[in-house]
């Protein structure tokens, strides 16, 4: 089951890479962007439950969806971009095993305890 998660994301991985040859951006900026959603994590810094849920806000993917097709709606490349990255960086992160976090602890996720071989 793992293995068919990870070709899952890694699919989605490269429809956002797809999704973002569309746009008019510098290529460069997607990996110089695709680690920007872990700035959530500095929500830790407020304890547990507070880190927890700022950085599930910024991991979710239906937020980068609902961003992206804003951006489609609006015909602004910026929204569709930070939808794009948002996805991109989610699918990654469940690729390498870092899911949802739990409010006990960063390490507990709706993949399991990370650092553990699940």
């Amino acid at each position: 089951m793992k293995t068919l998660l990870q070709l899952e994301n890694l699919g989605l991985f490269i429809l956002s890479v797809y999704l973002f040859s569309l746009l008019g951006f510098p290529w460069w900026a997607f990996p110089a962007c695709l680690l920007l959603p872990d700035l959530s994590m500095i929500g830790y810094a407020f304890g547990n439950k507070f880190g927890a849920m700022l950085y599930n806000f910024f991991h979710h993917q239906l937020l980068a969806v609902v961003v992206y097709l804003i951006g489609i709606y609006f015909h602004s490349e910026w929204l569709q971009f930070m939808g794009i990255i948002l996805l991109a960086h989610s699918v990654m992160d469940r690729i390498f095993g870092y899911g949802l976090k739990y409010f006990s602890d960063f390490k507990d996720t709706h993949l399991g305890k990370i650092g553990s071989s699940n």
